[in-house]
């Protein structure tokens, strides 16, 4: 694993482990920084909420030196891939945090001929990219991405991280990194704050997605705050919001439609009197 200097920005490395794809199609503009939205997902819409958004109270207490490479060696011995925990010479340690996004909206990225691959995505921006055109497109629904992280990465360089990965040129604060734990047959989530240290609460959890996974998130506890937005992006979701409703207008008269057509075959196929 890579280690970094305690001055050096921490070094971060990902592995894909999801090959689902995203809908796509995209239309540059070219002068302004208007945003075009054209996907094969245009919905807003709030689906039920299942996971619940609770604290979870997780010991964090001070470990010793010796505390720690002990529950590195504990960690170590329960997984059974080659994700391990290293502790390095200047007393801070190293390992894997895995992240799930659950993203709903679009992101925007910089516009280019073709729609951002994965190996594009590994490679991180190329020479010349434009930041003042942009596209905008949804992530891979439920993907799942691996961070080599140290133990003193916060929370929000791991969301740096994961949108440099991808590209994405949206406000970081847009977004918000959850710890979520299974209890008693209940889903709780809890928002990390910034300083936080997930390869810390990772180690202390223990290897266990049920005891604690991370998400990473719209940064919104509910309604959807319109006025983090800029007028593009808010042009944009009016755009999106008005195809969804035709949409859904042209399905609900397709529906009716064909009742209609059934009720009078009915009527026709049966004798008069």
């Amino acid at each position: 694993p890579a280690k970094a200097d305690a001055g050096s920005t921490p070094s971060f490395e990902m592995t894909w482990s999801s090959t689902t794809s995203s809908g796509y199609c995209s239309q540059e503009d070219s002068d302004s920084e208007l945003e075009q939205y054209f996907t094969a997902r245009t919905s807003l819409a709030r689906r039920p909420r299942r996971d619940q958004d609770e604290p979870v109270e997780w010991e964090t207490p001070d470990l010793s030196q010796a505390e720690i490479e002990q529950k590195i060696k504990e960690y170590n011995a329960q997984i059974n891939s080659n994700l391990f925990m290293s502790l390095n010479k200047d007393g801070s340690y190293t390992g894997f945090i895995k992240v799930q996004l659950k993203l709903v909206r679009p992101v925007s990225v910089p516009s280019s001929k073709k729609p951002p691959s994965l190996q594009d995505a590994r490679r991180g921006p190329g020479r010349g990219t434009s930041v003042r055109r942009r596209t905008s497109f949804y992530l891979p629904k439920d993907a799942v991405k691996h961070l080599h992280v140290l133990s003193r990465t916060k929370a929000r360089e791991v969301i740096e991280a994961l949108l440099r990965k991808f590209l994405v040129v949206d406000d970081p604060r847009k977004f918000a990194l959850f710890e979520r734990a299974e209890r008693h047959g209940q889903v709780y989530l809890r928002k990390l704050l910034d300083d936080e240290q997930p390869l810390r609460l990772r180690l202390l959890a223990g290897p266990s997605d049920k005891a604690l996974s991370f998400v990473l998130k719209e940064n919104d506890s509910g309604e959807v705050n319109w006025d983090a937005f800029s007028m593009p992006e808010l042009h944009n979701f009016l755009r999106i919001l008005q195809r969804e409703e035709e949409e859904h207008l042209r399905q609900i008269l397709q529906k009716y439609s064909y009742c209609r057509q059934k009720i009078q075959e009915a009527l026709h196929a049966c004798p008069l009197g």
